[in-house]
């Protein structure tokens, strides 16, 4: 018992120790680069930044092809002229076996090429391991303004915890969507004169809106589909406040007056993209763990530098796979209890005894600190594929108990003594336990040494079986008649004490 008890506190140590995340980040054959000029830079600044980049990207030996988006903001899906996504197409995974080959080490090499670009900067993510719940691999959440503070004051406190994160070693490429130092040109309308004029206010907005933005005519349809109508001064002739007096709009008796006279242009900064969450103002904090760090230290690692910088009327939420993350950490070892209640009160009816069940269920710390063992030797982490090995392993270690136990118990019936019996049903069935354990632990075998698409998970929950077999089939077989010897003199004794107290109650 006292080995028992220190095999139990060993691997609660070793699961505590274990990095934590949801699933495996695994190899799509897909790298996500994110380009940004300084704010306010021209679309054809942000092509020349991209045309570097490919360049640079192209030449890596395992990049079969690149596709560029300017003028996409890849983490908000708006239209900035200043920022660029970049999509790098992998060769397919038999051309590029090996760790060395793997997209999380080209992600490495990609971003230290990036920051070798003469204008701007790019830094490059991995797709997220389960497609539509964020952008990219890593973390997101919403640091939410509580108080009403307004943008110039979130955005500070956005700087002081990027500025942090920085400095924090599990942590890398944390960014922000909000930037409040977006050059902008402020236009007020003089109403009055507008109205001296007789110019209506609405046409002074629809014709800066269809000359320098874009104005939606109609629909119009062609082969079979349908095409939309949007109007909008070439480039040349928008290129400058200037341009605004070659911009007429109509009075009411047909006079062309120029736009210019009706408006004055202040230059300001300020955000070109304002976000809420949860109907309060808020601002996108994203991420990704650094090398050799998983998302559960990314996510402690945030956490703690929020709860450092952010005031108390600021608040951060988790949404994408951090989110579920979080669900999965409080959940998972539910569902492990339960899994083992289940099986005692199986046992229990199977039995027909309370107690017997229990010399079962201590065959599952042993499976427990193999896999735990296995899986913090290989350096991976305690996510959902390892957690559902976890419950595998409960089911596969307690039928090697279960076959000892009930061959112990017909040999008692027998004539048998405890002990003899014990011993006996061990001999008996420890070639069958050690052939159909090692059967199973050779057919996952393929599992934990996979690779190609996929492989992340196949490792996850292969290397963890393989672990708590082996120690579930040459540990727990050498301590289950033990226990059972132990419970089953537990339970005499209880089942003499109950007998002794009914023959008392009935002389009194």
């Amino acid at each position: 018992m006292l080995l028992f008890g220190g095999l139990v506190f060993v691997s609660y140590d070793m699961l505590k120790s274990l990095k934590t995340g949801l699933v495996p980040q695994e190899d799509q054959g897909t790298i996500f680069l994110f380009n940004y000029n300084p704010p306010g830079s021209a679309l054809s600044r942000t092509e020349a930044l991209t045309s570097e980049l490919n360049t640079m990207i192209l030449a890596h030996p395992d990049v079969a092809d690149v596709i560029t988006l300017a003028g996409i903001d890849f983490a908000t899906f708006s239209e900035r002229t200043f920022a660029a996504a970049t999509i790098v197409k992998l060769k397919p995974w038999d051309e590029r076996p090996g760790m060395e080959h793997h997209a999380s080490t080209i992600l490495q090499t990609l971003n230290m090429q990036a920051m070798r670009t003469s204008d701007g900067f790019s830094f490059g993510v991995l797709p997220p391991p389960i497609m539509g719940m964020s952008i990219a691999g890593g973390f997101e959440m919403y640091v939410q303004d509580r108080g009403g503070s307004g943008t110039a004051e979130l955005s500070r406190y956005i700087n002081l915890l990027l500025e942090k994160a920085k400095e924090r070693p599990e942590l890398q490429g944390v960014r922000s969507t909000l930037n409040a130092n977006i050059p902008q040109y402020k236009m007020s309308v003089d109403i009055e004169k507008i109205k001296a004029k007789g110019v209506n206010l609405s046409d002074i907005y629809a014709t800066i809106n269809a000359n320098l933005g874009s104005f939606y005519i109609n629909d119009f349809s062609l082969y079979g589909r349908t095409y939309k109508v949007n109007i909008q001064a070439s480039s040349e002739f928008r290129k400058d406040v200037e341009d605004l007096k070659y911009i007429y709009v109509k009075n009411k008796t047909g006079e062309l007056l120029p736009i210019d006279s009706f408006v004055t242009i202040e230059k300001i900064v300020g955000a070109d993209l304002v976000e809420r969450f949860n109907l309060l103002q808020a601002a996108k904090v994203a991420g990704q763990p650094a090398m050799g760090y998983s998302s559960g230290d990314a996510l402690k690692a945030i956490e703690e530098v929020a709860n450092e910088v952010l005031p108390p009327q600021y608040t951060i939420s988790w949404v994408g796979t951090a989110y579920q993350e979080k669900r999965v950490a409080s959940s998972s070892s539910r569902a492990f209890i339960l899994g083992l209640i289940l099986l005692f009160l199986i046992l229990a009816a199977q039995y027909g005894r309370w107690l017997l069940p229990v010399s079962v269920i201590m065959a599952v710390p042993f499976a427990i600190f193999g896999a735990v063992l296995a899986t913090g030797l290989r350096g991976l982490e305690n996510d959902i594929y390892f957690q559902i090995g976890l419950l595998v392993l409960a089911g596969l270690a307690a039928k090697n108990a279960i076959l000892i136990v009930e061959f112990a118990l017909q040999k008692q019936k027998e004539g048998m003594g405890l002990i003899e019996s014990a011993i006996e049903a061990s001999k008996i069935r420890l070639r069958p336990i050690i052939m159909t354990s090692l059967a199973f632990t050779l057919g996952v075998l393929p599992l934990a040494i996979s690779s190609g698409a996929g492989a992340g998970s196949r490792h996850s929950i292969g290397t963890g079986v393989i672990g708590g077999m082996l120690s579930a089939t040459f540990l727990a077989i050498v301590f289950i008649p033990l226990f059972f010897i132990l419970i089953s003199k537990l339970s005499k004794k209880k089942f003499q004490i109950e007998e002794n107290n009914e023959i008392i109650s009935k002389i009194i």
